[in-house]
């Protein structure tokens, strides 16, 4: 096995519409030496036999199936333990590649996690086996952690874009040195817990411009129904590694900033929960034994009291992409 082959990683739940596609656009490329599915405990009876079904032949395809539901964290865990690959991507099962996405991620080798341009594409539009990427000048950068953590504090009435979004090739090796894998307690945000502890290690993030992930937009995402204690883990997630690693007052005072961002989602949340189990009076009783968190729950209130008033956002564009880069001509 070749230090630049791919170990690409599939954590699939209920998913037997799209996971053919994401499978068959994994093992097109190359550089992909092994496939792993992980079917989460998949309710649809599909996900499985469909999965196994997309086997070529070449042997790098590897479907499990586990009989109870334990998130996208252990699965990806589970995935790396008993696959062997120098390099991991991990691929969502209702993405897909580009062909020849990672020719460009690995042409170079000056990196811990390299990332590429994400093209989201609106569930409805055409095929994806139809749609060419736009073709950027070969631009990169190195981000930082504070880059990477400012660029997951979203803003109310801006379209989301954040770097927790992006879907890096990882060196197993460097995962191993810092004993690194995803936090199986968590079902919200555990890639950017693994991205900033990674960064907090001192890992060298590689993010280029040119496009090999297509992300199919639907609005029944999983990631839009995650729970109040998802977030609860999430803020305390920060509050972890500001306590296990040693940073830079900038780095320390970004993580705050984020830590605080998803706290106030929290605190809205678990006023909206009390009022939902206990009524309005219950809610109020919730809220003033938690005083600090009345800003936030007031604030939430009211933006989305009021969201309706505002401008309402333009159709979506068919395609539009993650990283923003100079366009070149075909």
């Amino acid at each position: 096995m070749g230090s630049q082959s791919i170990c690409v990683i599939i954590a699939a739940k209920n998913a037997s519409s799209t996971i053919a596609e994401a499978i068959r656009s994994a093992l097109a490329e190359p550089e992909v030496s092994e496939v792993v599915v992980i079917d989460d405990a998949s309710t649809d009876d599909d996900t499985f036999q469909v999965a196994k079904q997309c086997d070529d032949g070449t042997g790098r395809l590897i479907v499990e199936r586990f009989d109870v539901n334990r998130g996208p964290s252990a699965a990806r865990n589970h995935a790396i333990g008993i696959s062997s690959a120098p390099l991991i991507s991990i691929l969502d099962a209702d993405d897909f590649f580009f062909q020849g996405r990672f020719a460009a991620m690995v042409a170079d080798d000056d990196w811990d996690l390299v990332a590429d341009n994400i093209a989201f594409i609106q569930q409805g539009s055409p095929s994806a086996t139809n749609i060419v990427p736009r073709r950027f000048a070969p631009q990169h950068h190195f981000l930082t952690l504070t880059e990477f953590v400012t660029g997951n504090i979203s803003t109310r009435g801006i379209e989301r874009g954040e770097t927790g979004f992006l879907k890096p090739v990882i060196r197993r090796s460097f995962l191993d040195q810092h004993q690194l894998r995803y936090d199986e307690a968590l079902r919200l945000g555990e890639d950017y817990e693994l991205y900033v502890q990674a960064l907090a290690s001192g890992a060298r993030y590689k993010v280029i411009r040119n496009c090999g992930y297509g992300a199919i937009v639907r609005g029944n995402s999983l990631s839009g129904r995650h729970s109040t204690q998802d977030l609860r883990l999430l803020y305390e997630a920060d509050r972890k590694i500001l306590a296990d690693y040693a940073l830079s007052a900038e780095e320390q005072s970004v993580l705050k900033e984020h830590e605080r961002h998803i706290r106030e989602k929290f605190e809205l949340r678990d006023f909206l929960d009390a009022k939902s189990q206990r009524g309005l009076g219950g809610a109020m009783v919730h809220a003033l034994r938690r005083l600090p968190a009345v800003p936030a729950i007031t604030n939430g209130i009211w933006h989305d009291k009021t969201a309706r008033l505002r401008k309402k956002p333009t159709q979506p564009a068919d395609i539009r992409y993650l990283l923003k880069g100079t366009p070149l001509s075909s």
